[in-house]
């Protein structure tokens, strides 16, 4: 009976408070979990935008060619003389750089 009374006996402007800690964990989310994978995913857009023909690339499955055409939606690439194969532009995963060669003295 005193627990009830003191319940209704709180002022009313004290309710917002016992929001904090979920508006605190949405802070938290937004800024360690959703900020980054939009960030991450803006900068795979502007990889794959960036392509070029004549890049060595990496789809996500793991092959490896030399872009040969491009399109808005996908990409032709080379994996071995005469073989072609064409792709979206979403599978690639990434571009190869040419190894850097060491000179002997």
């Amino acid at each position: 009976m005193l627990l009830t009374l003191l319940l209704q006996a709180r002022p009313a402007g004290e309710s917002w408070v016992s929001f904090l800690p979920l508006i605190g964990i949405a802070v938290v989310m937004y800024f360690f979990m959703i900020r980054p994978q939009q960030r991450k995913a803006a900068e795979a857009k502007k990889f794959r935008d960036s392509i070029a023909k004549g890049s060595t690339i990496v789809t996500i499955g793991g092959l490896h060619g030399k872009v040969l055409d491009l399109t808005d939606e996908s990409v032709t690439i080379e994996v071995d003389k005469g073989t072609r194969l064409k792709f979206d532009r979403s599978a690639i995963a990434r571009e190869v750089k040419p190894a850097k060669e060491v000179v002997k003295e």
